[in-house]
């Protein structure tokens, strides 16, 4: 084999010179002689040991915080509910057991707004009345209790005064016993004076009232909640920091964190789940990790998975045959829109959610056999007996 080098100084030589080749390195290698053969030790027995979850301790603790007040307690009502009170992760069964179940709302209004077919059926027959729409939730459809919401006293609605709308709240008061959410227009000034009234004419019911936020007084709102003992939702729009502003001003207005329910603001299956998830779950890790103005429950209005237009639009008609029925492409509404909004109220259980304002009976119903299964201290059969394998087919 010829090798040139090549000079790199100006007025050298080249240089070139001959290496030789053994054709025998090429057409006869060297081949290494045999391995010897290694045994392949048995497997006679696995190693048992004993799992054991990991426990956590969290610095910190939800606040209990109570809707309703009895009799004895300066209130009218002949049931309450609590929520809060947990000091562990949801569904971390390892680390605690939350002390209490979910609580649904159903929703219902002075005024109707647009429903969709499957709810506007579930409530045909009270849609112009809203006491006995607050009735039918509770008697026949097992809310927990009833969220009124006032649109109507909305300037740009009916403009219906803070009087009217008292008395209002007051007829639901009478025709249930559960304790009741006010809800407001959504119009910052007049919820505010609503609000005030509405308080001052059922002291000491601990209503829910819902909401306030951040283009509101916030110091002008929470004032009659300590005045006459009533419980507040503060609602972020899915922003954190917004959240952490409204919980700290209303603490520091003097609003003890016993009254105080956080909505972080519910986006429906396929319609923002995905980032209402994330704020609410870092909310309570922050919660349980010390941070104090977020030591509140939190809220989820499920409600709003009826925005997202899978949930009630009508596709197209698909015919498999001539002789088989017609069927929608995404199943039927009456069932696919429940199940929509019950999977978003289930999403966001998972993450801390403790109070659940939501629409079509049939979704409560759904959510709440789940939340009564994971509740029990245990399940009637072991592990073994369920055969978790068959995950698809099995039934519970």
């Amino acid at each position: 084999m010829k090798v040139s080098l090549e000079p790199m100084v100006q007025g050298a030589q080249r240089t070139e010179f001959l290496i030789p080749i053994i054709p025998t390195a090429i057409t006869q290698p060297v081949t290494a002689p045999p391995a010897a053969p290694v045994e392949t030790p048995k497997i006679i027995e696995l190693i048992k040991t004993d799992f054991k979850y990991p426990v956590f301790q969290y610095p910190g603790s939800i606040a209990e915080v109570q809707l309703g007040a009895t009799k004895s307690e300066g209130g009218s009502r002949g049931r309450v509910y609590k929520i809060g009170g947990s000091t562990a992760l949801p569904f971390w069964r390892f680390d605690g057991v939350s002390p209490h179940l979910p609580v649904v709302a159903l929703d219902t209004f002075d005024l109707a707004p647009p429903l969709a077919r499957p709810v506007k059926d579930a409530y045909k027959d009270v849609l112009e009345d809203p006491v006995a729409w607050a009735k039918l939730c509770i008697d026949k459809y097992g809310a927990d209790l009833p969220s009124i919401h006032l649109v109507s006293t909305d300037p740009g609605v009916k403009n219906t005064s803070a009087t009217d709308a008292a008395k209002l709240v007051e007829n639901v008061l009478q025709a249930v016993d559960t304790p009741v959410i006010v809800g407001g227009s959504g119009n910052p000034q007049k919820d505010m004076e609503v609000f005030n009234k509405i308080a001052e004419v059922t002291k000491g019911e601990h209503l829910v009232f819902s909401s306030v936020t951040t283009d509101m007084d916030i110091e002008k709102t929470v004032k009659p909640m300590i005045q006459y003992n009533h419980d507040l939702v503060a609602l972020a729009f899915m922003d954190i920091n917004q959240a952490r502003e409204l919980c700290r001003k209303s603490q520091e207005a003097g609003l003890p964190r016993t009254q105080l329910i956080l909505d972080n603001t519910t986006g429906g299956l396929g319609y923002g789940i995905e980032y209402s998830f994330s704020i609410f779950q870092r909310t309570r890790f922050a919660a349980l990790m010390g941070e104090e103005v977020f030591q509140v429950p939190l809220s989820s209005a499920s409600t709003n998975a009826w925005a997202a237009r899978e949930a009630w639009q009508k596709p197209e008609v698909l015919a498999p045959s001539e002789s088989a029925a017609p069927v929608e492409s995404w199943g039927p509404r009456e069932l696919r829109g429940p199940i929509w909004e019950a999977t978003t109220a289930l999403v966001l259980s998972l993450c801390g959610a403790e109070l659940f304002m939501m629409m079509h009976p049939l979704a409560v119903k759904l959510f709440r056999d789940f939340g009564t299964l994971v509740a029990k201290s245990q399940l009637q059969k072991t592990l073994k007996e369920i055969h978790p394998e068959n995950w698809v087919t099995m039934k519970t």
